[in-house]
């Protein structure tokens, strides 16, 4: 049976609140033993933490500001959520962060300062990030590459580019791609792109759920058995194995994560 990993499930959103139990036994049923979950504000913190000591070994915890959360009062809430860093030592990852500006950029300097301040945090604590880019990469190499050489590394999760976007962040030689139900979607352009672009140990596999649903569950609420699908439409788009995506992205969460899969 193959064994995967979802690198990105918000598993600890209302959409889970009846049946959490039966979507974490679906996901390990369907060989997918093991689900990131990435904080996005303070609430979300201590519910993650929660629902990790619950399923210990099976579900990990992420630490970051979302940066659709990031408003005037930032300072604050940063300030806030370091103190968790400090005291809970199991977090494997700093996220989910990053820059949005795909609605707005009212606090486009707030989410420029707040993304620094966890790429410092990454630096500090050596801990990988989990990267949210949303209309905003050239802001965000830019503020990136200064850090370069001291960042551990991590995911830019949800990519959903073209042949240059893929080349722009996988210039940061640490990290990877994070690959959803996108991929499975009839119009995407990703299964001609990421085998012309992206090596195959530079991609790790994801959800996002409850959101974007693979085909053929597309519409539905997403969960993290259906990382399954991504895997094999990559194997499909690469011309390899299911066994072997599953060999290779797993090998690329142990580095990156430093998490034995």
């Amino acid at each position: 049976m193959i064994s995967l990993v979802d690198t990105h499930a918000h598993l600890d959103v209302e959409d889970f609140s009846d049946d959490l139990h039966q979507v974490v036994q679906r996901a390990k049923e369907a060989g997918v033993g093991r689900m990131f979950l990435p904080a996005i504000d303070q609430s979300s913190v201590q519910s993650i933490l929660t629902l990790c000591k619950q399923y210990p070994n099976v579900l990990y915890p992420m630490l970051g500001l979302h940066p659709e959360g990031v408003d005037a009062n930032y300072k604050e809430v940063l300030k806030d959520m370091k103190s968790y860093l400090n005291s809970e030592s199991n977090f494997i990852a700093i996220g989910e962060v990053g820059l949005d500006f795909y609605w707005s950029r009212e606090f486009e300097k707030e989410q420029l300062e707040a993304f620094e301040e966890q790429l410092k945090w990454s630096i500090e604590t050596g801990l990988p990030l989990m990267i949210h880019c949303r209309k905003a990469q050239n802001e965000m190499v830019k503020l990136m590459k200064p850090y370069a050489k001291e960042l551990p590394g991590g995911v830019f999760h949800c990519f959903t580019g073209n042949e240059l976007e893929a080349e722009s962040f996988l210039q940061f030689s640490n990290f990877s791609l994070g690959i959803g139900g996108v991929l499975t979607f009839k119009k995407s352009h990703l299964p001609e792109v990421l085998p012309k672009a992206v090596p195959l140990n530079r991609i790790v596999l994801e959800t996002d759920s409850p959101y974007m649903a693979p085909v053929p569950h597309r519409g539905k609420r997403n969960e993290s058995a259906f990382v399954v699908e991504v895997a094999q439409k990559l194997a499909e788009s690469y011309g390899v194995s299911i066994d072997e995506i599953a060999r290779q992205t797993n090998e690329n969460v142990e580095r990156i994560f430093n998490i034995k899969v």
